[in-house]
């Protein structure tokens, strides 16, 4: 793996978990940590570590399940738990008493939940494409309910299995839709974006850990469309709604309350009201057979969700930014770096 000059790697133990970390900046800086998304890890943050303002410390770790850090497996029925748990064990080993957090996608939903665990840890919350307080998939409405009691359309039996196969196989080619580097370049980018460390950026997420109990998890059979329903490993699983839904009302109640900055990309095809990876989405488009309707399984209202999560949390004395970077899809940290930082520059000086 090729690190940008000024990237630090190395391996930190922790009572929990072989953590790797990169980092960068001052020893006596300001902790600004970055947490990486699903199918990504720390890598996908360098530029954007070494962007930041005069006085801050960097770091990102591989969460568990990805890149170089110690191959573990995640209770998926704890939810977000495991990260969280594992975050704090990053604190501790690092002697780091209050950080600045940044999440993006899955790395957002780790970021709920170690709000809610830690509050005392949190400076700020910045949320970059942040998966939806209520999971991802199978709920509906703005408030994530359940479109199933089972969470059907939710958890590891919804990943194509073609993906999941070249994954394991290590596939670096653009022979397919479904191959990882023609994924990361049709929903991480809005074309014709090219991300220049592609190939840094595709080894990085190919480190992810695989298997039932691993990616993408294991899945339960189900009599609701669209017939699988989540199983209890890994990380697709922890972030089905059976195991999420209820952090969302103590994320709103938790105090003290952070101020809190979301940012999004304007063409965001992951993490959207109509996402190309909801079954409600898929099923309405035609795309998945059976679909039941709208009034049963509509497309999950993502942004939504998350905006009156952010609404809430307010009303009760928090506060949060939203701003959409246009002209991007799913990373816009990535993609347009110059205004990703001056969003959230100011956000970090403030």
């Amino acid at each position: 793996m090729n690190h940008l000059p000024g990237i630090t790697s190395q391996f930190v133990d922790t009572e929990r978990i072989r953590f790797h970390v990169l980092s960068c900046g001052p020893a006596d800086g300001v902790p600004v940590i970055f947490l990486h998304g699903n199918f990504s890890a720390a890598t996908f943050w360098e530029e954007t570590m070494l962007a930041l303002p005069h006085g801050y410390r960097a770091i990102a770790p591989d969460l568990r399940g990805y890149g170089q850090s110690e191959d573990k497996r995640i209770d998926a029925t704890r939810g977000m738990r495991d990260w969280s748990d594992d975050l704090a064990g990053l604190f501790a080993a690092m002697q780091i008493a209050r950080a600045h957090l940044v999440g993006w996608s899955l790395g957002g939903g780790v970021l709920y939940r170690f709000l809610i665990d830690h509050p005392e840890k949190v400076r700020s919350l910045t949320l970059v494409a942040p998966v939806s307080p209520y999971g991802f998939g199978g709920s509906k409405g703005v408030d994530g309910q359940p479109c199933y009691d089972d969470f059907a359309g939710s958890g590891g039996g919804v990943v194509n299995p073609d993906f999941v196969q070249r994954i394991k196989e290590g596939d670096r080619s653009a022979d397919s839709p479904n191959s990882p580097r023609n994924v990361i370049a049709g929903f991480y980018y809005k074309a014709p974006f090219q991300a220049a460390r592609a190939e840094d950026f595709l080894t990085a997420a190919l480190q992810e850990k695989m298997g039932d109990d691993r990616y993408p998890g294991d899945f339960t059979p189900s009599a609701n469309w669209p017939n699988v329903a989540p199983g209890v490993w890994g990380p697709i699983n922890a972030g089905s709604p059976k195991y999420v839904a209820g952090d969302a009302a103590a994320f709103i109640a938790v105090q003290p309350k952070p101020p809190i900055l979301w940012i999004r990309g304007s063409d965001d095809l992951i993490v959207s009201d109509t996402s190309f990876f909801d079954f409600g989405a898929l099923g309405k488009l035609g795309y998945v057979p059976g679909w039941p309707g709208d009034d049963i399984y509509p497309p999950q209202p993502m942004l939504s969700q998350t905006r009156a999560v952010l609404q809430q949390y307010a009303a009760r004395g928090g506060s949060y930014q939203e701003h959409i970077i246009p002209d991007t899809a799913h990373s816009p940290h990535i993609e347009r770096p110059d205004a990703f930082a001056a969003l959230f520059h100011p956000f970090l000086n403030g």
